[in-house]
């Protein structure tokens, strides 16, 4: 397990210590500093963080609970994978989401939000040049994000950071094993440009085509591992 990866608790007075250790450990799984399958030492990650055994026994308990940690009978915890069913069932999903904010968003984002997102845009684009792969996640997230805000729907915004944290996982996976960088920057512009037109029909149909060829890739490279 790469635990210099963990940075030092930042902590809390009205925290519980195996709150912020619990916290600490999930965000380091959801940004892909602990990579599926890595195995979770207490010993280890509790001299890294300078906390007693306990209260990191205690979060890799909760982290269990959510579904981020596995226990494997005398082999101990390891983070969880995230499977090809998983991430094809978050797909689904999100091809509904993103058609319509993207739809949404060609009738009311604004020309300062517009520029944000050719901003993104431009970034994103750097950071592929740069073979920057964390900088493209994060680009990637902002990009979805700012889409999905601009619609001013509570409820679709709410619906989409309910799936936050899968999509984050899903995303580290992705450009970290996939080579399709490319055809996620083609895609982005696409969508921008049906945005910025003012495209409606336009924008919902290439958002909704954006998120299904991520999902036929996968599946592509899913079947090629298997034989």
């Amino acid at each position: 397990m790469t635990i210099n990866k963990l940075s030092g608790l930042r902590l809390q007075n009205y925290q519980p210590l195996r709150d912020v250790v619990f916290e600490h450990l999930r965000n380091a799984i959801l940004n892909g500093d602990l990579r599926p399958s890595e195995r979770l030492m207490e010993v280890q990650i509790a001299e890294q963080l300078g906390v007693s055994r306990t209260p990191v026994r205690e979060a890799i308990r909760k982290l269990e609970l959510e579904g981020l940690v596995v226990m494997i009978a005398r082999k101990g915890a390891y983070v969880a994978d995230v499977s090809v069913k998983d991430i094809l069932d978050v797909l689904e999903v999100r091809s509904v989401l993103e058609g319509l904010a993207a739809s949404l968003a060609a009738e009311r984002m604004t020309e300062e939000e517009l520029e944000e997102l050719e901003l993104i845009s431009y970034n994103f684009k750097r950071c592929l040049e740069d073979k920057d792969t964390e900088g493209m996640i994060e680009k990637d997230m902002q990009f979805h994000d700012r889409i999905i805000r601009s619609t001013r729907n509570h409820k679709l915004i709410q619906i989409a950071q309910g799936l936050q944290e899968q999509v984050q996982r899903f995303r580290i996976t992705y450009f970290a094993e996939y080579n399709e960088s490319k055809g996620v920057l083609a895609d982005h512009q696409e969508i921008l440009e049906a945005i910025s037109n003012r495209n409606v029909e336009k924008a919902q149909k290439v958002a909704q085509k954006h998120i299904n060829e991520l999902e036929s890739t996968i599946v592509k490279l899913a079947d090629k591992k298997k034989k």
